[in-house]
């Protein structure tokens, strides 16, 4: 027995309030320990590759932080938040494309940097520095920024709606923005650099190169190109759903493929945003040393200043403790 159009939208609406939530839990936990990671560890500090992993686990968090509360907004008031407000209409059309294309710019990035600082020509490796990284990833913020603003100017109202309706806009998202921008570009970017690096680091056994700078390198690559084998995975649905949509435009009077559609927005939506949820879980996966890492943060650093925090009377301090977790942490370093 078919589905009635009732039932199909029961089943997204179910569907998006489980998945909203499970994502937004993973992303908090999981963006916000790559981020005491990679900023707590020496060897991370000034890398270039943890600096782009640090910031698209920013965008990824702020992005999750604003598609959350929009969702919790419909369930809450039973519409969308942005038909409530031109203002918020606008602003929040602005901040997905930010977040998106920030993060986007920062994997393609950590992809191309790690190609060029495993790479045996010495000039490539001369590229590699966390100066031009900070002057990319201005860039590409400049560039997200303007690329938002056509966002903004032709979002508007109608209905209940808060989208671009604007059919020169609607052309340019259609055939250049979901397609090239935030798909084909960076799935080819990530993918052929990923797999370059991924080359250049099972030749690095080869040459001279302290085995401290191997290990790190090693385990870099292995956490980009698991990365990126999960962005063309979960994104690539997204975007063509997206295409779909805004090119045909689809009324909402036709009810039964009104709804089809939503069901099926609502699980490439859902691999989309857990996109940006998971990297610390393939991090965790694919790299024993990244998990020692991990443990070292939480059980030993943290935990231990918590301690202090709690036993501010107790100025004993147990040198033999702190040399073991020095050399701990060197060797997890």
């Amino acid at each position: 027995m078919p589905l009635t159009v009732n039932e199909i939208f029961s089943i997204s609406q179910k569907y998006s309030a489980i998945s909203t939530v499970i994502i937004f839990v993973l992303a908090i936990i999981g963006n916000t320990i790559n981020i005491l990671v990679f900023t707590s560890f020496k060897a991370f500090r000034n890398n270039q590759c943890a600096l782009y992993l640090i910031v698209e686990a920013l965008a990824n968090l702020f992005q999750l932080t604003i598609y959350f509360f929009i969702y919790l907004f419909v369930l809450t008031h039973g519409q969308d938040s942005g038909a409530s407000s031109i203002i918020w209409c606008k602003l929040r059309a602005s901040f997905i494309v930010i977040c998106t294309l920030v993060a986007f710019s920062s994997i393609c990035f950590c992809t191309i940097d790690q190609y060029l600082s495993t790479s045996h020509r010495y000039f490539f490796r001369q590229l590699s520095t966390i100066k031009l990284a900070y002057i990319l990833l201005t860039a590409a913020f400049v560039f997200a920024l303007l690329q938002s603003i056509p966002f903004a100017v032709f979002s508007e109202i109608q209905g209940s709606f808060c989208t671009v309706f604007n059919p020169f806009m609607t052309a340019y998202i259609s055939s250049f923005y979901y397609p090239i921008l935030s798909g084909l570009l960076p799935v080819m970017i990530t993918s052929i650099f990923s797999l370059l690096a991924y080359r250049n680091v099972r030749q690095i056994v080869r040459r001279q190169v302290p085995i401290v700078r191997r290990r790190l390198d090693q385990q870099l690559t292995a956490m980009v190109l698991v990365r990126v084998i999960a962005l063309v995975i979960l994104s690539v649905p997204y975007i063509s759903q997206r295409m779909v949509v805004f090119i045909t435009k689809v009324n909402p009077t036709n009810l039964i493929l009104y709804a089809i559609i939503s069901l099926v927005g609502s699980f490439t939506s859902s691999f989309f945003y857990l996109n940006c949820a998971i990297s610390f879980y393939l991090f965790v996966t694919v790299s024993r040393r990244f998990r020692r890492q991990v443990k070292y943060v939480m059980l030993k650093k943290f935990c231990r200043q918590w301690r202090r925090w709690c036993c501010r009377g107790d100025n004993q301090v147990n040198p033999m403790r702190n040399t073991r977790s020095t050399e701990l942490s060197g060797d997890i370093e």
